[in-house]
């Protein structure tokens, strides 16, 4: 069977962009160099909101905000179509200072996006010595394996054709067009071709992606047990987050480190997690620790991720470098490369996301 496009990378991106072009009636095929969903995707919190807006630049917040007007229903949508419920939950998030209120408020406003000054203790009970905090109601989270799940569910209900352990290893071009991708089960070919590889850009795309300043920046979580509804709501505090599940569970990250490509957790960073967990909600004791993990996040400069077509071949296109927001980002970044590979009118100017050409651009990681 003849592709229409070839997705690279099974993470939150591609999967999210291989169903959107599928629900478009194109005939997909998505590329996974291992086992889908299993990096940063599945690593990070799931938090649907920038931290913090107010610090990133304008096309990372607009992009954020769109791709959250469309999750809800998105997600709704994924739990009717295939039992699987990724667990949206709008729950609100507490910021504990120090942090800039001015500029948050003023932020806020400009956005008529809801936000109230309050005593921590007002929903953080445990919380004394009337500590401020900025109460953001509107502020969601979803649970990322399970948003995962659902994704490859419905991306194959609806005829994605997924191959793991198809790692791409070559291009074969002619002109200005990819004609087809080597991998270790033989070569892919379509009319399109959609790099979404995340931190592995670079690398996937070899010299068609020289030019390209994306980079790892690996993050280390915890996972705690806990009492369902003892933390009520998101809390984060000097770049430190807690998110509360359904279950019970709280995760608590994350770090910041551009180490390569070396996933692995360390001892410095799990002893730094645990004393700041347990400094915002007591009961995050080590006894109460389930797991420590790391995944690496793709950094670019700026923060801004690339939604665009390649500048030299007009068949390969790249959605990629979402850094700390591809879960956030995920429908509204389908939405637009759909948009971008079928020639349709655009909801957001597409400017700032375009292929860039940085070779001597350094990834500015905000945190």
């Amino acid at each position: 069977m003849r592709n229409d496009s070839i997705i690279i990378g099974g993470g939150i991106i591609g999967l999210a962009t291989a169903l959107e072009l599928a629900r478009c009636g194109l005939r997909v095929t998505l590329l996974e160099r291992d086992q889908v969903g299993r990096e940063s995707s599945w690593a990070g919190g799931g938090i649907l909101f920038p931290l913090l807006p107010w610090d990133y630049r304008e096309p990372v917040t607009v992009l954020a905000a769109f791709s959250e007007s469309l999750f809800q229903d998105w997600a709704e949508s994924l739990a009717a179509e295939t039992g699987i419920d990724p667990e949206f939950k709008r729950c609100g998030m507490a910021l504990l200072p120090p942090f800039d209120e001015s500029a948050a408020l003023a932020w806020c406003r400009a956005r008529d996006y809801p936000a109230e000054r309050i005593a921590a203790a007002s929903r953080l009970p445990w919380i004394s010595g009337g500590l401020p905090a900025l109460w953001l109601p509107q502020v969601s989270q979803v649970r990322n394996p399970r948003l995962l799940k659902a994704l490859r569910a419905k991306a194959e209900a609806m005829g994605v054709r997924v191959e793991e352990r198809a790692e791409v290893t070559g291009w074969e071009s002619s002109g200005q067009r990819i004609r087809a991708v080597a991998t270790p089960r033989g070569e892919y070919a379509a009319d399109s071709y959609v790099v979404c590889a995340g931190a592995w850009s670079r690398p996937v795309l070899g010299k068609h992606g020289a030019d390209l300043a994306i980079e790892p920046v690996r993050g280390q979580m915890l996972l705690f047990k806990g009492e369902p509804g003892a933390l009520p709501c998101i809390v984060l505090q000097n770049g430190t987050y807690l998110i509360p599940r359904r279950d019970g569970h709280v995760l608590a990250g994350s770090t910041l480190e551009r180490v390569g490509y070396d996933s692995g957790v360390t001892t410095e960073a799990l002893g730094r997690l645990l004393a700041r967990s347990r400094a915002m909600f007591p009961q995050l004791t080590s006894d109460r620790l389930v797991r420590q993990w790391a995944g690496l996040r793709p950094g670019s400069p700026d923060n801004i991720p690339t939604l665009a077509r390649h500048p030299l071949l007009e068949n390969l296109y790249l959605n990629g470098g979402h850094f700390r927001y591809g879960v956030t980002m995920a429908p509204g970044s389908a939405r637009l490369l759909a948009n971008l590979l079928l020639g349709r009118e655009q909801p957001l100017d597409m400017t700032p996301y375009g292929w860039p050409s940085r070779a001597s651009a350094t990834p500015r990681v905000v945190v």
